[in-house]
């Protein structure tokens, strides 16, 4: 990563309730380098999309955000009035969400929301914006573009739709992309297919991409660097290759034991969840919020402050009970991408 990212999150905290008192995101830092794509794993409920969708201010209705810093691109993000956050939003950071269908117009053809987009943001005429999204659909694989950009969302695949999200999020060619679960309703081929156009989009345009995904396979094929949340804190954070090799967490090691991989399958073995499920945000839990699902839980992790303290080179771990005891959790290639519809907190032992 550069020396000066392009992102900068420091201290995010989101909450809701009058009194504050459902936190969902707590103390969170995060950093995205130029060019970059980090990944924010963990299961459901663990402040993923909150954390990512900081970076535009969008916070649920009834939620308080609060941060130390918001950095992009050298200015200050909480500093921004409407209208420069209006333009933040329009040109520097695109967003794709879980479920395409939910996001488009089912009453506007697929072309005149691509058109739309590129006359308002880029402030293009009808011709050329109808002329670049024409070329947007292309871009992003989409077969017979004339015929398609005259189509409605319903007429689409779950897939083909995605990949319109896709096409509206870079119209404006951001510097930050942000994937909010874009794979999670697709089946595998299609999942890998979108995951493929991801990665050679940011080669292309040299975009940054921040992807959030509940799987660990996901994030292990196509991101840079990972950080793992839980309980809305980040309890480890580092390169993907070494996350994977070097879990510091116990959180980490038990999402990795989770996943299915051939070898086990060709066995028999089964898998292996993760017991329990995770904290009600409405509760408040002293100390390590994994405490109650720890297979390594100590009488000091439940007064233990949550800070990633450094255990290797660019790895850190929220966890100082086990950090630098782990070995490897299974072979040293990457984890695949697992079923979309699989969760680690679905399937206890």
């Amino acid at each position: 990563m550069s020396a000066t990212p392009l992102l900068r999150i420091e201290k995010l905290r989101v909450s809701f309730g009058k009194d504050d008192s459902v936190v969902a995101v707590s103390d969170v830092s995060l950093e995205i380098g130029a060019g970059e794509t980090l990944g924010l794993v963990g299961e459901s409920g663990s402040g993923k999309s909150l954390s990512c969708r900081s970076v535009i201010r969008m916070t649920p209705p009834g939620g308080q955000m609060s941060a130390s810093e918001i950095n992009f691109d050298g200015k200050d993000v909480l500093s921004f009035n409407k209208r420069q956050l209006r333009e933040h939003r329009a040109h520097n950071v695109g967003m794709i969400f879980q479920d395409p269908f939910s996001c488009l117009d089912p009453t506007k053809r697929v072309g005149e929301q691509i058109s739309e987009t590129l006359r308002v943001n880029a402030g293009l005429t009808s011709a050329r914006a109808r002329e670049q999204a024409l070329k947007l659909l292309a871009d992003v694989d989409i077969d017979q573009p004339e015929r398609r950009y005259l189509g409605f969302p319903h007429e689409m695949s779950g897939g083909m739709r995605q990949r319109v999200m896709i096409a509206i999020a870079v119209a404006s060619k951001p510097k930050l992309l942000v994937a909010d679960e874009p794979t999670t309703a697709l089946d595998v081929t299609t999942q890998a297919q979108i995951l493929g156009l991801l990665q050679r989009l940011r080669e292309e345009t040299g975009m940054s991409v921040l992807l959030v995904s509940h799987d660990f396979g996901v994030i292990a094929q196509v991101c840079d660097r990972v950080a793992v949340m839980y309980g809305g804190y980040v309890v480890e954070v580092g390169a993907v290759a070494d996350v994977c090799a070097r879990p510091q967490h116990p959180y980490t090691r038990a999402l990795l034991s989770s996943i299915p991989s051939l070898e086990s399958a060709g066995n028999r073995v089964r898998r292996v969840g993760i017991p329990g499920q995770p904290p009600n945000l409405g509760e408040i839990i002293a100390g390590c919020p994994f405490v109650r699902r720890c297979s390594f839980v100590q009488e000091s992790c439940s007064t233990m402050d949550v800070t990633l303290e450094t255990v290797g080179p660019g790895h850190q771990s929220a966890c100082p009970v086990m950090a630098n005891r782990f070995v490897a959790v299974g072979p040293s290639k990457l984890p695949a991408p697992s079923s979309s519809a699989d969760e680690a907190s679905e399937e206890t032992p």
